[in-house]
């Protein structure tokens, strides 16, 4: 039933799936109340334990008020479905439909080695067969016009071939589509109606760029999901239904934002990175409210660990990278994939990743994750690999007690024997081993993230770093004190700090033109017609996602003629509006000057792409606990042994309740502050303020 007392209330609901842990938030709009929920990750059907983590929010937003369902608004969702089909190759049989003479586009690749000194080098295979690779002869030329026809007898022959098969997928990217979709829309036209049972995926909807490697990586990667996610998004969807029909379901973009589920569906690829992009947001929303202008976004889960450098309120957004890499951190050994995704780096691992012995018999950490099933070997549930939860609990970092409010206990004997065999096989001291993971976790992280923001030009002593995720506000103050970043802040509901990000996303939609030319030969015309075209597409997904407000913003790549390498200039559609040649050009020259200090005498602009981004305005998200975790009762602490790194010792230390300290209380590190989701952590000396919000800024005294 409708609670009758909040007639005015709308809640809406975010779900985020990780590797170990499925986490969500509900938040009781307008005044920002939010309840959070933790369960851990089903793989066999990621679905049951989003049913649970929302059935725990209900149940919660309920307590006291009655049955709430009748105020569910909206369900925003993030899933690693995408990135673990694609790292585990377990998506469906896929065909590629090219032009005459690309059929092993896939395979030549960019024909480099990303790592020329490894002779055994295993590159990255893909994801469809040699022998599932067929072609059309019709062709465009790369200003989109048509060189060879695409003729019925040609599309007949094609559906014969493609019918002889059994794939269930299929990816289209002719040559040139980018520059004339014409012929890639009459091949999906045909497929769809011959072979309704196909799915199909068109490179020219999906990313409009040159390119064609990187183009038909990423359309042969949506194809290869797609059917998966599709499926998976229709149960979510009756799931939903049967809590409370007709409440839409959104799903997180890489972009940062969201769409629909049935955008979604389209165009799983798009959903790449949604996790980790939202934790950014979060991140971001927490920088607005404090006035904080430089920000480094640290989010680490049960899997990895991940950055992004932001400056401004806004995060980078790259439109190229790489997934399901072979090597970890080396570039080239994964797929490329052309979408709009914040700009992230992996720089560590996560709470699950196991360590081990390598080949030169050093201890290692991860890349394999013992994930939510079995876990760590402190979950109890059959896990014998000691990894880096187990080291976190036996430095006195987490309390086996108290993990998750004490809804799940730890085992620290199991942690304690796992950490005894690997410290037999290496030859040296369990608590070497135990500290030795933790800080290899932490050096990986801080090297990353080091050379990170020197790409980006930055010194991290002027940066402020906000830290989310389970295992983030454990790791956060090493690593802060590592890189030197005199402050580390740790907002509320930390834990599912990425499910907070998705209810402060804006809903996005992205949309891209490749149109190599220079400045001086753009078709003003033919320019305006294109942008309209792009705007009316991505109104349709904004309207689907629930946008009622949109601000459109024209971002162009361009470069001197002759260059490897592009910038992006920003500007409002409407400033093309009168004299555009001239206002681009002095975009260009203003940025190029920032960023190189000199402008290239004699050079000549060229625009390479053409990229509209149209969203709903982003504002800063209060929130505040609608439960009554936030007592503000004077601080009682425990006592607890903890593993101080500049010691390297063990010595007792302060343990709080994280909702007990009123805000205004300062305190002093070593210290520690537990809540229900995730423990801060501060194991060096520094001063602890607990603000207005309850957020926690802590300023490090205490460095190397």
């Amino acid at each position: 039933m409708t609670d009758t007392h909040e007639p005015n209330r709308n809640l809406r609901i975010a779900v985020d799936i990780g590797g170990t842990f499925t986490d969500g938030v509900a938040t009781m709009e307008p005044d920002g109340r939010i309840w959070v929920a933790k369960s851990p990750t089903t793989p066999a059907d990621p679905g049951e334990a989003v049913s649970t983590v929302m059935e725990d929010l209900l149940r919660q937003v309920g307590a006291g008020s009655g049955d709430m369902t009748g105020h569910l608004r909206e369900v925003v969702h993030g899933t690693t479905l995408v990135t673990n089909t694609l790292i585990e190759r377990k998506g469906v049989k896929t065909a590629l439909v090219t032009t005459d003479g690309m059929e092993d586009v896939l395979r030549i690749g960019r024909e480099w080695r990303y790592d020329i000194y490894d002779l055994d080098i295993e590159l990255p295979q893909p994801l469809v067969d040699g022998a599932d690779c067929t072609t059309v002869a019709a062709r465009m030329t790369p200003q989109g016009e048509e060189v060879a026809p695409l003729a019925e007898p040609d599309l007949d022959a094609l559906v014969r071939r493609l019918e002889a098969t059994d794939v269930r997928s299929v990816a289209v990217s002719l040559l040139h589509s980018y520059a004339n979709p014409e012929h890639e829309r009459r091949v999906g036209e045909r497929l769809r109606a011959a072979m309704p049972h196909l799915s199909v995926s068109l490179s020219s909807e999906l990313a409009r760029e040159i390119k064609e490697f990187e183009r038909t990586s990423t359309v042969a990667a949506n194809a290869y999901v797609k059917p998966i996610v599709a499926d998976y998004l229709d149960q979510l969807d009756e799931r939903i239904a049967r809590i409370r029909p007709d409440t839409p379901l959104r799903v997180m973009v890489s972009s940062g934002g969201f769409s629909s589920a049935g955008s979604g569906a389209e165009a799983p690829i798009m959903l790449l990175e949604s996790g980790p992009a939202a934790g950014v947001l979060s991140a971001l929303n927490t920088a607005r409210q404090l006035g904080v202008d430089k920000v480094l976004a640290f989010d680490m889960g049960g899997t990895t660990a991940k950055a992004c450098v932001a400056v401004g309120g806004e995060p980078p957004v790259t439109h190229s990278f790489e997934c399901a890499r072979v090597e970890r951190f080396k570039r080239g050994s994964g797929l490329p994939i052309l979408i709009p995704s914040i700009e992230l780096i992996e720089i560590g691992a996560g709470g699950g990743s196991i360590a081990h012995c390598n080949r030169l018999g050093l201890l290692n950490v991860g890349p394999a994750s013992s994930g939510s099933v079995p876990g760590p070997a402190c979950y109890g549930r059959g896990g014998e690999d000691p990894t880096v939860t187990d080291a976190d609990l036996l430095l006195g970092y987490l309390d086996g007690d108290s993990f998750l409010g004490g809804a799940m206990k730890l085992d620290v004997e199991a942690a304690q024997r796992a950490m005894e065999r690997l410290a037999g096989r290496l030859g040296i001291a369990p608590i070497d081993v135990i500290w030795g993971i933790c800080n290899i976790v932490n050096e990986n992280m801080v090297s990353a993230a080091r050379i990170h923001i020197a790409e980006h030009g930055h010194d991290p002593r002027e940066f402020t770093m906000i830290a989310t995720g389970g295992a983030g506000p454990v790791h956060a103050a090493e690593v802060a004190r590592k890189l030197r970043i005199p402050r580390l802040v740790i907002p509320i509901a930390a834990g599912a700090g990425s499910c907070l990000g998705m209810l402060a996303a804006p809903p996005r939609a992205d949309r891209a033109w490749s149109r190599p030319q220079r400045l001086s030969e753009v078709d003003w015309d033919e320019l305006s017609a294109t942008i309209a075209e792009m705007r009316r597409d991505a109104e349709a997904d904004l309207q689907s996602a629930g946008a009622a407000e949109v601000e459109w913003i024209l971002r162009p790549e361009m470069r001197y003629e002759g260059q490897g390498a592009e910038i992006s200039v920003s500007l409002a559609p409407a400033e093309l509006a009168e004299a555009p040649e001239a206002r681009l050009r002095a975009a260009f020259e203003d940025e190029y000057r920032k960023l190189y200090g000199r402008l290239v005498p004699s050079g000549v602009p060229q625009v390479i792409t053409w990229r509209l981004v149209g969203r709903a305005p982003s504002t800063a998200r209060e929130f505040l606990w609608g439960d009554e975790r936030a007592s503000a009762q004077a601080p009682v602490p425990r006592r607890r042994r903890i593993f101080l790194p500049l010691l390297r010792d063990f010595h007792e230390v302060d343990v709080y309740d994280r909702y007990s300290i009123p805000p205004g209380t300062t305190l002093q590190g070593p210290l520690i502050i537990e809540e229900r989701e995730s423990t801060i952590v501060v194991a060096v000396g520094a001063e602890v303020s607990i603000l207005d919000d309850l957020t926690v800024s802590i300023e490090i005294r205490e460095f190397d």
